[in-house]
């Protein structure tokens, strides 16, 4: 039984389910044995396969999958205590599951985290926009800080606690999360804005700095909003103004002017 439960182990990780979600075909392909043989030697159903999977230590699920149920956990963790809190134990206890069941979906606390931050960052907002580019380059870099912004302000609060763990600890698991990210971030950002660079309607800067300029001002203001709001008040413009203001503030900073009547420069 027991290349078995590795199989049914294996086979619940590389399709990010629980064991219970696993059809018996999938594990059987797994083992390398046909589905009647799996059935043969399981007694012919899957209770004898759960119960075994769960002496190996793993919560086999039956419930949302281990992952769906430890992001979820994780992710209130850290709205709560910030990165520094967020243990796996409790995710674990938080998710109701087994140490063993998140190191086999996630590998440890910081792959864990990373699905976390990928589930709630900017990065399913810029694949949809990747997908279907904004018309104009102030329509993209308007659909860019709306998608940024609205990351920032996501409940729970996740890419703000990451920031600012990144900002108190540059080595600590923050660093490590945004390293799983960020390249696909500068990719999407790159396809986006690159053709704008190309054209020569925005200036010929390096990705990396282009993206420092967008997400710089949004990210500060974000971080300083909870402190501002009681302080100022109404005197505060709300999100959808800022976002105005750092999208007009952005283009007049790197978008090339364009050409006025008679040749002379002009606004961009």
């Amino acid at each position: 039984m027991k290349e078995l439960v590795m199989a049914a182990l294996a086979a619940a990780k590389e399709r990010g389910q629980d064991v219970a979600d696993v059809p018996l075909t999938a594990i059987a392909a797994t083992a390398g044995i046909s589905r009647s043989t799996l059935l043969r030697r399981i007694g012919g159903s899957r209770t004898a396969l759960d119960a075994a999977v769960r002496e190996a230590g793993v919560d086999p699920g039956g419930r949302p999958p281990v992952r769906e149920r430890a992001i979820e956990a994780a992710a209130l963790l850290v709205a709560e205590r910030g990165l520094a809190g967020v243990t796996l134990d409790a995710v674990a206890d938080r998710a109701d599951c087994s140490l063993p069941s998140l190191h086999a979906v996630f590998e440890g606390r910081d792959g864990l985290l990373a699905a976390v931050f990928e589930r709630h960052s900017a990065l399913p907002r810029l694949e949809a926009l990747a997908a279907d580019p904004p018309e104009g380059l102030e329509g993209t870099v308007r659909a860019l800080h709306a998608a940024f912004a609205a990351a920032f302000e996501h409940e729970p609060r996740i890419v703000p606690a990451v920031f600012a763990d990144l900002l108190g600890r540059p080595d600590g698991p923050a660093a490590r999360v945004l390293a799983v990210s960020l390249p696909r971030t500068l990719d999407i950002l790159d396809g986006l804005l690159g053709p704008h660079v190309r054209a020569g309607r925005l200036r010929p800067l390096p990705t990396p700095v282009l993206v420092q300029l967008l997400l710089g001002p949004l990210l500060n203001h974000v971080l300083m909003r909870p402190v501002l709001e009681p302080a100022l008040g109404a005197g505060l413009p709300s999100m959808d103004e800022t976002v105005e203001i750092f999208v007009d503030a952005y283009l007049r900073a790197v978008a090339v002017p364009s050409p006025a009547p008679g040749g002379e420069a002009g606004g961009p």
